[in-house]
Parts: C-alpha cells; structure tokens; sequence
C-alpha cells in the first residue's frame, strides 16, 4: 500500500516525537547566517558562561527571524538539512552539477472537495490533460487538501503575471467544472536537477535537499535524503564514541552522492516523459484549438495506440523500487530498469527482506492488518522482517560466528525463517552451509561469510571500514 502524507503533516509528526527525546533541542524559526570552524589548537571560546572542553567543531552563527536577534551554537560537527537552496551549502561555497530544462512548472496549493468529481475513480494522482493545466493534481486528502502541478508555457504565462486570478482559471481548468475551492498558494519552479560536488567541507556535512535536488516526479526526493542521514548517522555515532576514526566519514559521500546522481536523472526523465505525453494529446497555437486538438486525439483509434503506449512508459514513474533499495554502495551502475527491484547479497547492499519469527524482540511487529486478503495464519506470518534483526548502534553478525562488540543472531535460536521464501533467502545468503553475512547499523551488507571465515578475518574487515 502506497501512502502519500502532505509534508507539513509529515513534519509534525516528526516534530512530536523528537519534541520527546531529550536528546534534541528543537528550534523554530531560526535562520543560517554563518559558520566557522575551530581547530583543536589554541584557548576554546567561551559560550553562555561555561568553556567547552573540545576545541575543535564548528561554531554556527543562527539569527531569530522574528527579533533578529543572533547567537552562536557550538558543535563538533554540523549536518546541513536546509533545503535546495542551503545557506550553509552556499556560505561554504560548494557548487553542484546538474542539467536546467526548459520545462517551467507552476505548483498550486489549494482546497476542495474533490469526492464528487471523482466518483469511484478514487486515487492518489489524478492526470489533467488540458492544455492550460497540462499536469496533475495530488490529492493529499480528497475532501479538501490538493496540489496541482503543471507545465506551462512562459512565453505566453510570464512567472510574473501569474497571480491569484490566474491561478483559479487554472485550477478550474484542471478540475473540469466549477466547485469551490481556495488557493493557498502558489510556486513557480524549473524541471532541473543539481547534486553538490562535495558532501563534506571539513566538519559539516550536507545532507538532504541540501546535497541534491531533483523534480517530485517519482517521489524518489524525500527518500533520497532519510537514505543520506541513514548512512551519515552511525558513522557519526561511531566517530563520536571513539570507536572509529574520521575517514570513515568520508565515506558518506562517495557512497551517497552517485546514488543522488541516478535518482536525480531519473526524476528528470521521468518529468520529461509524463509531460511529454500531456502535450501530445492537445497542441495548438491558443488554446481553443489545443483543446480541439485534444479532444479530437482521444477520439483518435490510431493516436489511442501511441497515448496508451504513453501511458505505459510512466511505469517507472510510480514504480521505481530498484532506486529506492536496490542501490549497492561501492557500485556506479546505472540500474537498466528503475522499476525492476532485484534482492542482492552482496557487499554494499541492503540487507534483502524476507518474513521471520523472533522469539522475543523490543520491536513492534509490522502492522499489516488493513490487508483484507490475509488470513489470520498471513497475518501471523507477517510481523518481522530480517531488518529487524539489525540494531541501530551495532554492527549485526547473521551467521554462527561471536566477534567482540558485535551483536550475532543464529537461525533457530533468535530467529526463524518462514516458508519456501524464508528457505531461498537462506540459501542466497549462504546460511544453509554455514556462511553468514556482517550487516551494518544502516542495514547495508559489509561481509560476506563462507563457512571457513574465521573470527579474526571478520575483525580484520570490520576495523578496516571503521578506519581503527
């Protein structure tokens, strides 16, 4: 099942719970201004009446917008998340690389009940075909909350005559008949994609839409950066605690950044592609004839064959798994097909999934009620995954082996596989004849294990990625 929440929801949520972890102290409405960074020699600054006893980090110079009052937070290290256009990234003076298109996309944020509209064809994405609002509407909640995104044309729709007049008959357009609604706001922006050169200066790290940037077709944006922070932060945890030195660290971005580059070509082409399609079906000079065109193409047996040809070529599109956890760290492939998703147990991998028991865990079991076409058995069947197995904090052994500051889970003592499917991942894995696999804190695979590994190998490895 496929969940679309709106980001301002999303964002609260976020915010609850970390408002519970003492651990973070959350601050709105505070702006970048600038960063210094200390090195371990000489007296530390002083800060709020008390000496800081590690002299080396950053020092972040933050403003409040709502007084303009600034002051300073001291850090070992800083991870800029602050969006496609980073303060800290351009303070830093780290540029990207990437590719412009000439597509100009409008997004418009509004309210209306679209239930009647659409009847029974109920969905998440709903594709508007008509030449002014050539595009789609994403319907977070489909009795109020929307956003239209389409692409216009600038010459004849100047970004600087669009205003809230226009973005109605838009909007209207769009929907195909009147009802009510109200806008809340509307963004212009271009079909680009950009990927930062470096993801790290020193002791601060870009992460998010910060290190890369890419058009919403495909969604793979959001998940492209909890992959970033998801690498970053054991290395980070790991580097904090002494446990492994800072070349680790440089890990983050030539792990990370081809992943950006692929997910980002990918958004292009995908934007490419669905807007193409739209403009196919109504070209013309103004827009009565656009719309005569249009009207005249659906109507069209022969032009039906090349939309629906279209219309399959967006798979990838909606379907893109392969981008979102087939990535293999170490690897520059470009994957040949976005929506074929293939497990693989290999060096820098994410750990497949497959379904198990766990005799006791401190997890919640999955949730996977809302599927009618379960039994009870299914249901009972469907509660753990092999990621569970990994601890955030620790590297995880899954094999027979005991290596020192390693958590290990042994098939029939901490878990069990499930069916045929739990048996073939066993056998991918080589566990069935004594191999095992070293996973790390971020899920991804960093041995491989044969039946004569021996501890000392597996520590010989492990030390050598935490750089000790």
């Amino acid at each position: 099942m496929i969940h679309n929440v709106p980001q301002p929801v999303f964002e609260e949520f976020v915010t609850e719970v970390l408002a519970k972890d003492s651990n973070v102290d959350l601050r709105k409405g505070v702006s970048f201004v600038s960063l210094e960074q200390v090195s371990g020699t000489g007296k530390p600054p002083r800060f709020r009446d008390a000496y800081l006893k590690d002299s080396e980090g950053v020092v972040t110079t933050v403003e409040e917008r709502a007084t303009g009052y600034q002051f300073q937070i001291r850090s070992k290290y800083l991870v800029a998340c602050d969006g496609a256009r980073s303060k800290v990234r351009s303070f830093l003076g780290i540029e990207s690389d990437g590719e412009d298109s000439y597509e100009t996309m409008m997004t418009i944020h509004f309210n209306a009940d679209l239930r009647p509209i659409v009847k029974e064809r109920v969905g998440m994405l709903h594709w508007i075909m008509d030449p002014l609002a050539s595009g789609f509407i994403i319907a977070y909640d489909l009795s109020g909350n929307a956003v239209l995104i389409s692409n216009f044309d600038a010459t004849k729709y100047p970004v600087e005559s669009w205003n809230q007049e226009l973005c109605r008959k838009v909007v209207v357009s769009a929907l195909g008949t009147e009802v009510p609604f109200d806008i809340h706001s509307y963004r212009p922006w271009v079909l680009s994609r950009k990927v930062a050169r470096s993801y790290r200066a020193g002791n601060v790290f870009l992460a998010g839409d910060a290190a890369h940037s890419f058009p919403p077709t495909g969604g793979l944006g959001l998940n492209s950066g909890l992959g970033d922070v998801h690498n970053l932060a054991y290395k980070l945890a790991f580097v904090l605690a002494g446990q492994a030195g800072d070349a680790l660290l440089d890990t983050y971005e030539s792990e990370r950044q081809h992943v950006a580059v692929v997910n980002s070509m990918q958004s292009v082409k995908n934007g490419k592609k669905i807007f193409s399609l739209l403009k196919t079906l109504g070209i013309g000079d103004d827009l009565i004839t656009a719309r005569r065109n249009l009207y005249a193409n659906i109507k069209d047996p022969q032009k039906m064959k090349v939309i629906d040809q279209g219309v399959e070529e967006q798979r990838e599109h909606f379907d893109n798994l392969e981008l979102h956890i087939g990535y293999v760290y170490g690897s520059k492939e470009i994957p040949p097909h976005a929506s074929k998703y293939t497990p693989k147990f290999e060096v820098g991998a994410r750990l497949p999934h497959a379904w198990i028991r766990l005799p006791h865990s401190r997890l919640k079991p999955v949730d996977v009620s809302y599927v009618d076409e379960f039994s009870p058995a299914d249901l009972e069947s469907h509660r753990f995954s092999t990621l569970d197995l990994c601890d955030l904090d620790k590297f995880t052994l899954l094999g027979e082996l005991d290596v020192p500051g390693v958590k290990t889970c042994r098939v029939g003592r901490d878990f069990e596989v499930i069916g045929e499917a739990g048996q073939k991942w066993l056998a991918a894995a080589r566990m069935d004849v004594g191999g095992g696999l070293l996973v790390r804190p971020d899920q991804h695979i960093l041995m491989l294990l044969d039946v004569g590994t021996t501890t000392e190998e597996v520590q010989r490895r492990l030390n050598a990625h935490l750089g000790v």
